[in-house]
């Protein structure tokens, strides 16, 4: 842990001073924040758009999908849409060689039930399965928690 706590401090010298506010609970909530891992600024986030009513804004992608079924023939009849798959495995396949900390870092604040020797073991070996029957919401969470840091996850 000292090492981690090191290597902030090495990597946040080269930064600009953060900026202060003049309220202490402000402070004190922005360095909280601060030291969340990615997963747990996610739940932070669905947490506190649930809480304060805050609607998700409709992605622009999802718009295609409705504008292709409208453009089939009319004649023909609808085929039945495949049930979507709801619960899933979030597979890790690989990551980038620089990012490599970062993964094994996620993957311990992800199970704590590992130590810093199994996550990096755990790192290695891959293709492993992160998580197994994860809720859609979940699984894409993870999976853009993980990219973030430069891993390749796949969810099956």
């Amino acid at each position: 842990m000292a090492t981690v706590a090191a290597a902030t401090k090495n990597s946040s010298s080269s930064l600009p001073p953060p900026a202060k506010s003049p309220d202490a609970t402000i402070n004190r909530i922005v360095d909280d924040i601060s030291g969340l891992t990615l997963l747990q600024a996610a739940d932070l986030v669905s947490l506190l758009k649930s809480r304060l009513n805050i609607q998700e804004i409709a992605m622009p992608a999802a718009s295609a999908v409705p504008a292709a079924a409208a453009s089939a023939p009319a004649d023909e009849p609808a085929a039945e849409a495949p049930k979507e798959k709801t619960v899933f495995n979030v597979k890790l396949e690989s990551f980038d060689a620089t990012s490599k900390p970062k993964v094994i870092r996620e993957v311990k604040a992800m199970n704590p039930t590992l130590t810093l020797i199994d996550a990096k073991k755990f790192v290695e070996s891959l293709p492993q399965t992160l998580k197994e029957n994860l809720p859609k919401e979940d699984a894409e969470k993870m999976q853009k928690a993980f990219e973030a840091l430069g891993a390749v996850v796949k969810l099956e």
